[in-house]
């Protein structure tokens, strides 16, 4: 009788974790990220490499930064949902363009629309992991 209490309680404790588990909403996925500041950096924008855009310009405001690239497939389910918010003009949207050419950020935003504010280019890699 013994010899089978552990691998019970064993089950049960699995068992109670699958069940809280399941009754998770799998829609929503919380961002360590949100309400943490930007690393600083300072990047060129996509469209004119002469300018540069770091976070300090946007200090005092509300903006959303939102990392992508024209080979990304979740930035192309999200892109919608920021085309949207772009309508409403409800935050700033400041797009970083990352690990990518030039010429294929450019094509994607002239493809699918550009919701962002301004855009800046990480092709170096240096920002996007931060």
């Amino acid at each position: 009788m013994m010899r089978f209490i552990l691998p019970l309680v064993i089950f049960l404790v699995l068992a109670a974790f699958l069940y809280m588990g399941l009754g998770r909403d799998t829609r929503t996925v919380p961002s360590p990220l949100v309400g943490k500041a930007a690393p600083a950096f300072v990047l060129p924008l996509l469209h004119d490499a002469n300018k540069q855009f770091s976070p300090q310009q946007m200090e005092g405001q509300v903006w959303l930064l939102n990392v992508w690239a024209s080979w990304c497939g979740a930035c192309k389910d999200e892109h919608p949902l920021l085309m949207d918010l772009s309508r409403k003009n409800i935050v700033p949207i400041v797009g970083l363009d990352y690990k990518d050419k030039t010429d294929d950020g450019i094509a994607t935003l002239r493809k699918s629309g550009d919701p962002y504010t301004l855009v800046i280019a990480d092709a170096d890699v240096k920002v996007g992991f931060d």
